[in-house]
């Protein structure tokens, strides 16, 4: 692009801004300017005409009118009382309302302290503690869990090819590198791939799903690979988002919920329709409670979406009374493991021809705990092929998944099998990585179930707590004072006094009048029973601080 061009286009971009604010516009043509004063309060015009200096003048710049003219405008523009010159044209007022009304807790007021707490304590600022626990958000690895070796071997062999004459790798972390590396552009994983995914992939995951629900069919062709199953799930939402009104669509969503759902149906414009967990039942979901939600909805908008978050987040409980989605490497012992996909053909052809479900699944949590690689898929049943052609031009515009993400969704669902080299290791550190969470999961509950004042279901699924607390009066008097939620000021002063780092329960939703807190299970044991037990010693303290 020429340095003329370029210099035409700023000056187009600062005409659109000049215009926006009735301000000063400017217009050229050729190697000449027009410059046009604008006043709200009268119609008043000053006109300037003038050469532009040559592309070899070190003063051409945007600011190149003419010194006289231009404190002729200023004074013109200050006695009509014109909006500043500078004024920006994106503001929080002129943005879009919906960003505004978008939350997302899990990385909100907490999370910012806790990160300016870690810069202080690296600058010496003396707290009374050593560092900051972020129990807060569920990223495995961050937390110490060790990678698959299976897996880092593979993304290195398609990352750097050339490993793959290196005989310290095993010969199926080899052939499954070559399979992937021959099914990118250019044998290379830094080419772009097809908008829906690589093709092997998408056939690996598909016969993947029907292993998984005992030979019910799965096509490719009903698979997309995503960007982490957030970026599936939202992309679903806008398919389904549309009329104004009482017409709005409504999405229900589990209350306890995971803020992704609440954050991306604001930024939609849709209605976010809750339904509760009944927490005396270990969090378990009643049809009965989603037919009183169903029915109250309708006075204000149109129910379309139902979405079941399994096993939950924030409650780390799997669905007992309805049939959950999720894949089994997040469920611990004691729990069989069914997908909504396998029950619906279950029910016959009157349903499984009918009804319209899209199901995902990710790299990020579980053994794996990939969660930097965005590797993700969705699996879509009896979506209408017009919509279904829209679906796949929505995700084209985004041009493809991460690459590296997409290899990587494939290792998961394509692992090392029995008889092949790397089985064993694999199959060994899977089951520590299990075993360490189920151990933790236990842990979790009976620690926190010995505090006066804290309750914790058991958790036997994903790998969250959400544990309600009992606050003194005085404590939700001054957190109200504050304009705080009575359990953001306890996750507050307990970030502040003790460095652990927790996401209050009224960023996910909760019934009025209980107050909870969510929390990793994923720091290392030993280091988990440090932090459980400093907040049981926080706890008892603040219940007398307060009482």
């Amino acid at each position: 692009m020429s340095p003329s061009l370029i210099v035409n286009l700023l000056r187009f971009l600062l005409l659109i801004k000049m215009l926006s604010n009735r301000t000063v516009s400017v217009l050229k043509w050729g190697r000449c300017e027009a410059y046009a004063a604008v006043y709200p309060k009268v119609p008043d015009w000053v006109l300037n005409f003038s050469p532009l200096p040559s592309l070899s003048s070190p003063h051409r710049n945007l600011s190149a009118f003419p010194a006289a003219q231009s404190e002729h405008l200023q004074q013109k523009m200050s006695e009509n009382g014109a909006l500043p010159l500078r004024g920006k044209v994106l503001t929080v007022d002129t943005m879009n309302a919906n960003v505004k009304k978008v939350d997302y807790a899990v990385r909100g007021p907490i999370v910012q302290r806790a990160v300016q707490i870690e810069k202080e304590l690296k600058e010496g600022v003396k707290k009374p503690f050593e560092e900051v626990i972020k129990a807060n958000i569920g990223d495995a690895h961050a937390m110490g869990q060790r990678p698959i070796t299976f897996f880092r071997q593979v993304m290195a062999l398609c990352t750097y090819p050339q490993l793959l004459d290196d005989n310290k790798f095993p010969e199926d972390a080899k052939n499954r590198a070559r399979r992937i590396l021959q099914s990118c552009g250019g044998n290379s994983i830094g080419a772009y791939t097809t908008s829906q995914g690589i093709d092997c992939v998408r056939h690996d995951v598909a016969n993947y799903i029907q292993r998984r629900d005992g030979g019910i069919p799965s096509d490719p062709d009903n698979i997309y690979l995503t960007t982490g199953a957030s970026d599936g799930i939202v992309t679903i939402l806008k398919l389904l988002t549309a009329g104004e009104g009482r017409t709005r669509t409504g999405v229900m969503i589990s209350i306890p919920q995971y803020p992704l759902y609440s954050a991306s149906i604001a930024e939609l414009g849709a209605v976010q329709i809750n339904y509760y967990l009944n927490e005396e039942k270990c969090w378990s979901l009643d049809i009965s409670e989603l037919q009183r939600s169903l029915h109250a909805a309708r006075e204000h908008c149109n129910p379309r979406v139902l979405c079941i978050i399994n096993p939950g987040n924030p409650t780390g409980e799997p669905i007992r009374s309805f049939p959950y989605k999720k894949n089994s490497n997040d469920i611990y012992k004691g729990c069989e493991f069914h997908s909504f996909k396998k029950v619906l053909f279950e029910m016959g052809p009157e349903y499984s021809s009918k009804v319209e479900l899209a199901s995902f699944h990710s790299t990020s949590k579980c053994y794996m705990g990939e969660c930097g690689f965005r590797g993700g898929y969705m699996e879509v049943i009896n979506m209408d092929p017009e919509v279904k052609a829209q679906l796949t031009k929505l995700v084209s515009v985004r041009l493809c998944p991460p690459a590296p993400g997409q290899a990587l969704m494939d290792l998961v669902v394509n692992s090392p099998q029995p008889g092949e080299p790397s089985y064993q290791t694999f199959m060994k550190e899977r089951t520590a990585v299990l075993s360490a969470l189920a151990e933790k999961a236990k842990l979790t509950e009976e620690i926190l179930n010995t505090v006066p004042g804290i309750s914790c279901n058991p958790v036997q699924g994903a790998m969250y707590s959400f544990p309600r607390i009992t606050l003194p009066e005085r404590a939700i008097n001054e957190a109200k004072a504050k304009g705080q939620a009575p359990d953001m000021f306890y996750c507050m002063k307990l970030l502040e006094e003790t460095g652990i780092c927790l996401v209050p329960g009224s960023g996910f939703g909760q019934r009025e009048g209980t107050y909870h807190f969510r929390m990793t299970i994923l720091p290392p044991t030993d280091k988990l029973k440090i932090m459980l037990n400093k907040l049981k010693e926080f706890h008892q303290k603040f219940t007398q601080q307060y009482s």
